[in-house]
């Protein structure tokens, strides 16, 4: 297991320039700015849990580099995954913004909506198959617990020709037969309205699968929009540019035109297939899922396509691929309406239920108001822990410090039920419906305490001491 050579002159800060809608360019390009943060592993490793378990390793060791396998067994082609695990690479690829500036240059980008742009062909026509054989599909099993190898980069690609739009979405994907995919298609999604579409028409919902693509195609994958927005329209807002486009050959539906690997085919109205348990983000495995089929007619890939894979369960990738865009809707949301908010932060101890909340309170009552806020707005979350502006909300210890010293549980929770929660929350058992709380861990108005502080100058004679005895200069 090798690093890539960081003997490439080093650039303070680094610059990082891609304006490609390309994969390959785009990591070529990071990779050389950035060396060290792109881990190769040039020895070869099994499909079977490898790749998820070398991430899970460097993840206890607070690293979380972009990881390249050159060789897994059976593959046939280098999979490269944990793009989404680090806030500083996301930031990166968002023009270079720092973790904290995320949220408004998400939210700013995204909202620049623009058509595709349509090629007339692309790399990812360098392939086109209608003999269709998924056994040469390079998969990988995440965890012992799947039922067997997922696609965990499975944007499906839906349009509604009648009215207008279209849809792109992430939904877990086993391989079934040679020809057919079994997925799940989250009953509360848009995909899943417009296939119920379909079915009340009776016919079958024509669909393509996105297998990797640019890192900002997959963000775009992850967006929460209204009913009929269409996520290939942030796509273009992220690139600042068109999305260019290819149309598939049997149904025309607007694909990346330098996507990896590219499903045409469609969802089958009347078949009902098993699929799951696969480790979902709750860091459970889940067999809850809509069994729906995917009948596969064609295959896009290009000359030399590799399998982009998104590290799954509760891995960092996981979380910050599905939160950012929500994250981002909702601190614009809150911070709109509430101005003495400072920061949120959706810790990924928490996975996706649970949010942290810091800000200069001016009136009795405005944090519980603004948890409440937060709560009803965000259906995933069940627990916001509110804090003061000078607590930390990225550091949980910071958190559960204000938690233990600040709240009064009589007097500081609230908590709501009844309300509609995640089907993949282990806890709600089936029922569909969840509580939430919020802890007001602010100090209040009739505090009595004063924090400890150390002055600044003796942290940096501290800082400078330690480095001596570090060197050996002490």
């Amino acid at each position: 297991m090798t690093a890539p050579s960081a003997s490439l002159p080093a650039l303070d800060p680094p610059i990082f320039d891609d304006t490609s809608q390309d994969f390959h360019t785009f990591l070529a390009a990071y990779r050389a700015a950035f060396p060290d943060d792109v881990l190769t592993v040039r020895d070869t490793v099994t499909a079977n849990q490898d790749p998820t378990a070398l991430v899970w390793t460097l993840a206890e060791r607070n690293r979380h580099p972009v990881v390249v396998f050159d060789d897994v067994a059976g593959l046939g082609t280098p999979l490269v995954t944990n793009l989404f695990a680090s806030r500083e690479r996301v930031g990166r690829m968002l023009g270079g913004v720092s973790p904290a500036g995320i949220h408004a240059e998400y939210q700013a980008r995204s909202r620049r909506l623009m058509a595709p742009r349509v090629l007339q062909s692309g790399a990812v026509t360098g392939i086109v198959q209608e003999h269709v054989d998924l056994g040469t599909l390079p998969t990988i099993r995440h965890f012992a617990t799947d039922r067997g190898p997922y696609i965990t980069n499975a944007i499906l690609i839906a349009e509604d020709r009648e009215l207008g739009f279209g849809n792109a979405s992430y939904h877990r994907s086993m391989l079934h037969s040679p020809n057919e995919i079994a997925t799940s298609l989250h009953s509360r999604g848009h995909l899943w309205r417009m296939f119920q579409r379909a079915v009340e028409q009776g016919r079958p919902l024509p669909v393509a699968m996105v297998i990797g693509a640019h890192p900002l195609f997959m963000l775009a994958g992850a967006a929460r929009l209204p009913y009929g927005v269409d996520e290939r329209h942030v796509a273009s807002g992220l690139f600042g540019a068109p999305l260019e486009v290819v149309r598939t050959p049997r149904y025309g539906i607007e694909v990346p035109a330098h996507a990896e690997i590219v499903l045409e085919g469609v969802l089958d109205p009347s078949a009902r297939v098993d699929e799951g348990p696969f480790g979902e983000f709750t860091g459970y495995s889940s067999d809850r899922s809509t069994n729906n089929l995917l009948r596969v007619e064609t295959v896009m890939r290009r000359s030399d396509a590799w399998l982009v894979d998104v590290v799954g369960g509760n891995s960092a990738e996981h979380l910050n691929l599905g939160r950012i865009p929500r994250e981002s809707e909702m601190v614009e949301k809150l911070m709109e309406r509430f101005p003495s908010v400072t920061a949120v932060h959706y810790p990924s101890s928490g996975t996706h239920f649970h949010a942290y909340v810091a800000l200069r309170q001016s009136r009795p009552g405005e944090a519980r108001q603004v948890m409440l806020g937060l709560l009803g707005w965000d259906p995933y979350l069940k627990t916001v822990v509110a804090v003061d502006h000078d607590v930390d909300i990225t550091r949980d210890e910071q958190v559960l410090w204000a938690i233990a010293t600040h709240l009064q549980p009589h007097l500081d929770v609230v908590v709501v039920d009844g309300l509609p929660g995640s089907a993949l929350d282990p806890s709600a058992s089936g029922v569909g419906t969840t509580s939430r709380m919020g802890l007001d861990a602010t100090r209040g108005p009739n505090f009595d305490g004063i924090r400890a502080r150390i002055d600044d100058d003796a942290m940096a004679r501290a800082a400078a001491l330690l480095a001596r005895i570090d060197t050996g200069k002490h």
